[in-house]
Protein backbone atom coordinates (compact mmCIF):
# COMPACT_ATOMS: atom_id res chain seq x y z
CA UNK A 1 0.00 0.00 0.00
CA UNK A 2 1.62 3.65 -0.67
CA UNK A 3 2.45 5.97 1.82
CA UNK A 4 -1.18 7.76 2.92
CA UNK A 5 -0.89 11.28 2.01
CA UNK A 6 -1.99 13.66 4.83
CA UNK A 7 -4.26 16.04 4.22
CA UNK A 8 -4.11 19.13 6.54
CA UNK A 9 -7.52 20.74 7.44
CA UNK A 10 -7.30 24.69 8.94
CA UNK A 11 -10.31 26.44 10.15
CA UNK A 12 -9.91 29.28 7.37
CA UNK A 13 -9.98 33.04 7.42
CA UNK A 14 -10.34 35.97 4.84
CA UNK A 15 -6.95 37.30 5.72
CA UNK A 16 -4.59 36.21 3.32
CA UNK A 17 -2.00 35.75 6.00
CA UNK A 18 -3.97 32.79 7.69
CA UNK A 19 -3.09 30.52 3.91
CA UNK A 20 0.33 32.09 4.13
CA UNK A 21 0.92 30.84 7.62
CA UNK A 22 -0.76 27.63 6.59
CA UNK A 23 1.22 26.93 3.72
CA UNK A 24 4.46 27.95 5.78
CA UNK A 25 3.84 25.34 8.27
CA UNK A 26 3.42 22.82 5.86
CA UNK A 27 6.75 23.17 4.11
CA UNK A 28 8.10 23.04 7.57
CA UNK A 29 5.99 19.29 7.89
CA UNK A 30 7.48 18.07 4.13
CA UNK A 31 10.99 19.26 4.74
CA UNK A 32 10.73 16.82 8.22
CA UNK A 33 9.52 13.94 5.92
CA UNK A 34 9.87 14.62 2.09
CA UNK A 35 8.33 11.68 0.78
CA UNK A 36 5.30 12.31 2.65
CA UNK A 37 2.30 13.48 -0.06
CA UNK A 38 0.97 16.96 2.17
CA UNK A 39 -1.50 18.67 0.86
CA UNK A 40 -3.67 22.06 3.00
CA UNK A 41 -7.56 21.99 2.86
CA UNK A 42 -9.89 24.43 5.13
CA UNK A 43 -13.29 24.32 6.24
CA UNK A 44 -14.51 27.31 5.33
CA UNK A 45 -13.72 30.80 4.05
CA UNK A 46 -10.62 29.86 2.27
CA UNK A 47 -9.66 27.21 -0.58
CA UNK A 48 -9.14 24.29 -1.22
CA UNK A 49 -12.01 22.93 0.40
CA UNK A 50 -11.36 20.00 2.67
CA UNK A 51 -13.84 17.50 -0.18
CA UNK A 52 -11.74 18.97 -2.53
CA UNK A 53 -8.43 18.19 -1.30
CA UNK A 54 -9.64 14.34 -0.58
CA UNK A 55 -10.92 13.27 -3.58
CA UNK A 56 -7.83 14.69 -5.37
CA UNK A 57 -5.15 12.85 -3.14
CA UNK A 58 -3.84 10.00 -4.18
CA UNK A 59 -4.45 6.85 -2.44
CA UNK A 60 -5.54 6.37 1.15
CA UNK A 61 -5.41 9.43 3.14
CA UNK A 62 -5.06 10.73 6.60
CA UNK A 63 -7.09 13.91 7.86
CA UNK A 64 -5.07 16.31 10.85
CA UNK A 65 -7.75 18.86 11.65
CA UNK A 66 -5.51 22.01 12.28
CA UNK A 67 -7.56 22.39 15.71
CA UNK A 68 -6.00 23.25 18.55
CA UNK A 69 -9.07 22.32 20.84
CA UNK A 70 -11.94 19.65 20.06
CA UNK A 71 -15.24 21.42 19.21
CA UNK A 72 -17.80 21.39 16.47
CA UNK A 73 -15.43 21.05 13.47
CA UNK A 74 -12.69 18.78 15.07
CA UNK A 75 -16.18 16.68 15.92
CA UNK A 76 -18.55 16.60 13.82
CA UNK A 77 -18.29 18.83 10.94
CA UNK A 78 -14.88 17.59 9.70
CA UNK A 79 -15.18 13.64 10.14
CA UNK A 80 -18.59 13.64 8.59
CA UNK A 81 -17.41 15.93 5.81
CA UNK A 82 -14.51 13.58 4.98
CA UNK A 83 -16.70 10.62 5.00
CA UNK A 84 -18.98 11.53 2.66
CA UNK A 85 -16.06 12.67 0.30
CA UNK A 86 -13.94 9.82 0.76
CA UNK A 87 -15.60 7.17 2.79
CA UNK A 88 -12.15 5.08 3.34
CA UNK A 89 -10.23 8.12 5.16
CA UNK A 90 -9.00 8.40 8.52
CA UNK A 91 -9.46 11.50 10.70
CA UNK A 92 -6.73 12.14 12.96
CA UNK A 93 -7.10 13.88 16.45
CA UNK A 94 -6.92 17.92 16.37
CA UNK A 95 -3.36 19.12 17.55
CA UNK A 96 -3.94 20.43 21.20
CA UNK A 97 -3.71 20.21 23.89
CA UNK A 98 -0.17 19.24 23.93
CA UNK A 99 2.42 19.77 25.51
CA UNK A 100 4.36 20.50 22.38
CA UNK A 101 2.06 23.36 21.96
CA UNK A 102 2.84 25.07 25.08
CA UNK A 103 6.56 24.99 24.09
CA UNK A 104 5.71 27.04 21.34
CA UNK A 105 3.87 29.49 23.17
CA UNK A 106 6.54 29.93 25.76
CA UNK A 107 8.73 30.97 22.53
CA UNK A 108 6.02 33.03 21.31
CA UNK A 109 5.49 35.07 24.56
CA UNK A 110 9.66 34.70 24.77
CA UNK A 111 9.45 36.90 21.62
CA UNK A 112 6.72 39.49 22.96
CA UNK A 113 9.37 40.16 25.72
CA UNK A 114 7.44 39.76 29.21
CA UNK A 115 9.27 40.09 32.04
CA UNK A 116 8.84 38.38 35.41
CA UNK A 117 6.45 40.57 37.13
CA UNK A 118 4.08 40.26 34.09
CA UNK A 119 0.74 38.20 34.49
CA UNK A 120 0.34 36.09 31.24
CA UNK A 121 -3.11 35.01 29.84
CA UNK A 122 -3.93 32.13 27.34
CA UNK A 123 -6.13 33.66 24.56
CA UNK A 124 -7.92 31.28 22.94
CA UNK A 125 -11.17 31.97 20.27
CA UNK A 126 -13.40 29.61 22.74
CA UNK A 127 -16.39 27.31 22.08
CA UNK A 128 -19.40 26.08 22.64
CA UNK A 129 -18.50 22.81 23.11
CA UNK A 130 -17.52 22.26 26.64
CA UNK A 131 -14.98 19.50 25.56
CA UNK A 132 -13.57 22.56 23.58
CA UNK A 133 -12.95 25.03 26.58
CA UNK A 134 -11.87 21.65 28.75
CA UNK A 135 -8.87 21.56 25.78
CA UNK A 136 -8.04 25.21 26.45
CA UNK A 137 -8.24 25.23 29.91
CA UNK A 138 -5.78 22.06 29.66
CA UNK A 139 -3.63 24.30 27.32
CA UNK A 140 -3.73 26.74 30.05
CA UNK A 141 -2.58 24.58 32.43
CA UNK A 142 0.71 22.87 30.68
CA UNK A 143 1.69 26.39 29.86
CA UNK A 144 1.60 27.41 33.32
CA UNK A 145 3.28 24.26 34.19
CA UNK A 146 6.01 24.84 31.63
CA UNK A 147 6.43 28.50 33.06
CA UNK A 148 6.47 27.62 36.45
CA UNK A 149 3.49 30.40 37.32
CA UNK A 150 0.09 30.84 37.06
CA UNK A 151 -1.85 31.21 33.98
CA UNK A 152 -5.78 31.67 33.63
CA UNK A 153 -7.55 31.56 30.07
CA UNK A 154 -9.93 34.28 28.31
CA UNK A 155 -12.09 33.72 25.32
CA UNK A 156 -12.33 36.10 22.28
CA UNK A 157 -15.64 34.38 21.25
CA UNK A 158 -17.25 31.63 22.87
CA UNK A 159 -16.93 28.93 25.67
CA UNK A 160 -15.85 31.19 29.18
CA UNK A 161 -14.92 34.09 30.69
CA UNK A 162 -14.24 36.94 28.39
CA UNK A 163 -10.61 37.79 27.76
CA UNK A 164 -10.83 41.95 28.15
CA UNK A 165 -12.39 40.72 31.51
CA UNK A 166 -9.52 38.22 32.51
CA UNK A 167 -6.80 40.82 31.53
CA UNK A 168 -9.03 43.59 33.53
CA UNK A 169 -8.85 41.43 36.36
CA UNK A 170 -5.30 40.38 36.39
CA UNK A 171 -4.74 43.94 36.44
CA UNK A 172 -6.90 44.43 39.07
CA UNK A 173 -5.06 42.04 41.70
CA UNK A 174 -1.89 44.13 41.02
CA UNK A 175 0.03 42.84 37.49
CA UNK A 176 2.25 46.31 36.07
CA UNK A 177 1.65 44.39 32.48
CA UNK A 178 -0.41 41.62 30.83
CA UNK A 179 0.44 39.37 28.38
CA UNK A 180 -1.32 37.31 25.74
CA UNK A 181 -0.23 34.04 24.75
CA UNK A 182 -2.15 33.75 21.51
CA UNK A 183 -3.54 30.52 21.39
CA UNK A 184 -4.34 30.51 17.43
CA UNK A 185 -2.50 28.88 15.08
CA UNK A 186 -2.58 32.03 12.22
CA UNK A 187 -3.17 35.72 12.06
CA UNK A 188 -6.90 36.79 11.33
CA UNK A 189 -10.23 37.96 13.17
CA UNK A 190 -9.46 36.63 16.68
CA UNK A 191 -5.73 37.68 16.50
CA UNK A 192 -7.40 41.18 16.25
CA UNK A 193 -9.79 40.93 19.37
CA UNK A 194 -7.13 39.73 20.81
CA UNK A 195 -4.92 42.93 20.45
CA UNK A 196 -7.65 44.71 21.15
CA UNK A 197 -8.50 43.31 25.03
CA UNK A 198 -6.62 46.04 26.91
CA UNK A 199 -3.68 44.13 27.42
CA UNK A 200 -0.25 45.48 26.86
CA UNK A 201 1.31 42.69 24.55
CA UNK A 202 0.07 40.23 22.67
CA UNK A 203 2.21 37.01 21.44
CA UNK A 204 2.06 35.80 17.73
CA UNK A 205 0.19 33.04 16.51
CA UNK A 206 1.59 29.21 16.95
CA UNK A 207 2.34 29.43 13.24
CA UNK A 208 4.72 27.58 11.08
CA UNK A 209 6.91 26.98 14.67
CA UNK A 210 9.01 23.59 14.25
CA UNK A 211 7.19 21.72 17.43
CA UNK A 212 3.78 22.54 15.22
CA UNK A 213 5.14 20.82 12.28
CA UNK A 214 6.30 17.92 14.56
CA UNK A 215 3.15 17.67 15.99
CA UNK A 216 1.12 17.93 13.20
CA UNK A 217 3.62 14.37 12.00
CA UNK A 218 2.48 13.34 15.73
CA UNK A 219 -0.95 13.72 14.94
CA UNK A 220 -1.05 11.76 11.60
CA UNK A 221 1.38 8.92 12.58
CA UNK A 222 -1.28 7.98 15.43
CA UNK A 223 -4.10 7.98 12.39
CA UNK A 224 -1.92 6.16 10.23
CA UNK A 225 -1.57 3.31 12.67
CA UNK A 226 -5.23 2.81 12.83
CA UNK A 227 -5.28 3.20 9.16
CA UNK A 228 -2.28 0.48 8.20
CA UNK A 229 -2.08 -1.10 11.29
CA UNK A 230 1.76 -0.23 10.90
CA UNK A 231 4.03 1.21 13.61
CA UNK A 232 4.73 4.89 12.93
CA UNK A 233 7.57 5.72 11.07
CA UNK A 234 10.60 8.06 12.24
Amino acid sequence: MSVPALVAVAHGTRDPAGPATVRALLDRVRALRPRLPVAEAYAELAEPALEEAVRAARGPVVVVPLLLARGYHALVDLPGRAERARPDAVMARPLGPHRMLAATLAARLEEAAPTGGDAVVLGAAGSSDPAGVHDVRTAARLLARRLRRPVPCGFVAAGGPALGDVVAERRARGAARVVVASYLLAPGFFHDRMAASGADRVSAPLGAHEAVARLVLHRYDEARVRLLGAVPVA
